[in-house]
């Protein structure tokens, strides 16, 4: 006797996508970096007291869009805060970054949800017609 199915498919619409615009690559990343804390709270709620450096290096812009990310998501985890203000230098390949922000008081904050981390999917770092810089993914949550 064939056992009874007992798992299923179902639609997950819990991710969320975010950009950052800017007339440099780097605004452009800054702003993905606000627009990521702003799925977990009001970035004016955070207040920009401690500062975490961040350096990551990749291929390509895309690549490096991902990996910024992906060091803030662990820098909050790690470090227990939020961020509100961010600084971009790109060199070539290489990403330094500056992330400012204070340890998370659930009670002012309120997060959300938490983000786990920044994804591949919708993945577009490029200049716009218009040349201004558009920096997107869709961060899992």
């Amino acid at each position: 006797m064939p056992q009874q199915q007992t798992w299923e498919h179902f639609a997950h619409q819990a991710d969320i996508g975010i950009r950052g615009t800017g007339a440099t690559l780097s605004e452009a990343l800054e702003q993905a970096a606000c627009a990521m804390t702003a799925v977990i709270t009001d970035p004016d709620l955070v207040r920009a007291t401690r500062m975490v450096e961040i350096r990551c290096e990749a291929p390509d812009p895309e690549l490096l869009l991902v990996d910024w990310l992906n060091a803030i998501v662990y820098e909050m985890a790690v470090q227990h805060m939020l961020f509100s203000r961010f600084e971009v230098q790109i060199d070539g390949q290489r990403l330094s970054g500056c992330a400012w922000g204070e340890a998370i008081d659930i009670s002012r904050h309120q997060p959300a949800v938490e983000v786990k981390g920044a994804t591949f999917t919708e993945l577009r770092v490029a200049q716009d017609d218009g040349g201004r810089w558009i920096a997107q993914c869709i961060v899992d949550v």
